[in-house]
């Protein structure tokens, strides 16, 4: 317990920072890969179009958003943060990316090619009648998927999403590999001056489960606050009087 303190005094500004720079990559990527499910969702549902030009245009558009999907999320996200990394280097004559920035675009991205597939599962588990009955009263397809659609949508994926997030806060620990200061690099940093290995990452291994556990709690929270109440009162009736329906509001 002494050398955990000791730890702690020495080096917990080091973790402090690695835990922050940890969770800024995980909420901000967890939340711009959603955005990119989203959108990517609702354009793989467009109706096919009439028009020949925007048929094919659709086509190709479906294409290449399977591509970027089945890419990404086949392939590592430590060998995708090397090759985004040093792939734009060397597009620009050696000239690298911030690594914060890079970070939060490797994590976006590869968030968002898992968050497409959770989006289109919910889109799908939709009652078919609810499109028909936006589109019988007017409602474009863009109105259906924003009024009807993904309010639904949101309810039915929050634990996938939420799934994703708490992966997002382990998988960060990849991205040390371009040297982002997050709690696994300086962890790795904090090991290379006390030598004490064991110690260190099993104190960072007790941060992880920290944080993964109250998200999952916070998490459980929210779903039974979107559940409503399990107990209630259907009030009014079809042959019920105006004033005996007050009565009963009141």
């Amino acid at each position: 317990m002494e050398k955990v303190l000791t730890l702690f005094r020495k080096y917990g500004w080091w973790l402090a920072k690695g835990v922050g720079n940890t969770m800024l990559i995980a909420i901000t990527g967890t939340i711009v890969g959603l955005l990119i499910g989203l959108a990517i969702g609702v354009f793989r549902t467009i109706p096919r179009p009439r028009n020949k030009f925007l048929r094919v245009l659709k086509k190709i558009g479906d294409v290449l958003l399977a591509a970027y999907i089945e890419v990404f999320r086949g392939t590592p996200m430590m060998v995708q943060a090397m090759v985004i990394f040093w792939g734009f280097a060397l597009l620009n004559g050696g000239l690298t990316l911030d690594v914060t920035f890079s970070a939060f675009i490797i994590v976006s991205i590869n968030t968002g090619a898992y968050m497409a597939e959770i989006v289109r599962g919910g889109i799908m588990s939709v009652d078919k009648g609810q499109f028909e009955g936006a589109q019988a009263i007017g409602m474009s397809h863009f109105q259906t998927m924003i009024h009807v659609v993904i309010p639904q949508v949101m309810r039915t994926i929050l634990p996938s999403v939420a799934n994703e997030f708490i992966i997002n806060i382990k998988d960060t620990s990849v991205l040390n590999i371009i040297g982002f200061t997050e709690l696994f690099f300086q962890t790795r940093t904090i090991a290379s001056k006390n030598y004490d290995l064991f110690l260190d990452y099993l104190v960072t291994a007790a941060i992880y489960f920290a944080l993964t556990f109250s998200i999952s709690m916070i998490i459980r929270l929210i779903e039974k606050k979107m559940e409503g109440k399990k107990n209630y009162k259907v009030i009014g009736s079809q042959n019920m009087d105006a004033q005996s329906f007050a009565k009963e509001l009141s």
